[in-house]
């Protein structure tokens, strides 16, 4: 371990890192020179239903460019026996070493209908939105904590949207959202003597690649899309980028005191302020101080 890779020792595995905050950590990761198991259901054979062009290959070549060790493993995380077939390759490959779980799955981007009330809304996407979002954050962490029980020590990041267990606009976004916060601070509880740790993250307003086309605009000119007159454009100013989080995951691995902050939600902002992390644009973008403006 150097102080430029502090994590070169660690492996890890971010569970949906095929774009967005999944992508971001996972390279974030890797630059501070963790091996990171990649996964998820779009790769460079299948598109996942989401039919995006992005891969989970793809960020594993990005792991390995960023200086770290990419290892790009199909999985469906709401499947049971795909998880463990996952944990079973981990084990053999890194002779039972996991230091670092991130539950990020999600793929309800085109499940949640805004503005329909519960019993207006498609039930049938709205219970595969908590398949994907809170079913297999519980398949995972099932069968990867014993790994780290096994060795005494160990990090789970629940990776959520919003700190608290307020209303976010539409109940199944709630429950999917809000269920990740209290899968920490449970989890949390139940490894208490076992030397593992368990908490939830999340970003502020993340300019995602998905959140990039919304806006029509690129990274490299994404402030045009401040001024456009689109919805919620006057809060793109305040956006971060996926790696804001991801640094922040990062320093906090690399954290030997990371189990003080067990059983709570950790925001990029606190992140950043914590270990003085900026985004990649050299910005330091504070969801919380903007959102008590509103």
């Amino acid at each position: 371990m150097t102080a430029s890779k502090p994590l070169q020792d660690r492996v890890a595995l971010v569970a949906g890192a095929t774009r967005g905050a999944g992508r971001g950590i996972a390279i974030s990761l890797g630059a501070a020179g963790a091996t990171v198991y990649c996964t998820g259901r779009s790769t460079t054979e299948q598109r996942s239903d989401l039919n995006r062009e992005e891969t989970i290959q793809q960020t594993a070549e990005l792991v390995t460019a960023a200086g770290g060790k990419g290892i790009a493993v199909a999985v469906d995380h709401t499947i049971p026996e795909n998880v463990e077939r996952l944990i079973s390759i981990i084990r053999e490959e890194q002779n039972g070493q996991l230091d670092l779980l991130v539950n990020n799955i999600w793929g309800g981007e085109k499940l949640i209908q805004w503005g329909k009330r519960f019993w207006e809304h498609s039930l049938e996407n709205g219970l595969l939105a908590q398949d994907r979002a809170v079913k297999a954050h519980m398949i995972t962490s099932f069968y990867a904590a014993p790994l780290m029980i096994a060795r005494g020590k160990g990090l789970i990041i629940e990776v959520t949207d919003g700190i608290d267990y307020r209303y976010r606009g539409n109940l199944y976004y709630s429950l999917a959202k809000i269920s990740p916060i209290h899968l920490a601070e449970s989890m949390s509880s139940d490894l208490a003597d076992s030397g593992v740790s368990a908490l939830a993250v999340t970003p502020g307003f993340l300019r995602s690649e998905e959140m990039l086309e919304h806006f029509g605009v690129t990274e490299a000119n994404w402030r045009d899309a401040v001024t456009g007159g689109m919805p919620d454009s006057q809060h793109f100013a305040e956006s971060e980028t996926p790696f804001f989080i991801g640094r922040g995951i990062a320093a906090l691995a690399a954290d030997p005191a990371y189990n003080k902050h067990s059983g709570t939600v950790l925001p990029s902002w606190t992140l950043s302020d914590m270990y003085g992390i900026e985004d990649v644009d050299g910005r330091h973008p504070h969801w919380g101080n903007y959102s008590k403006t509103l």
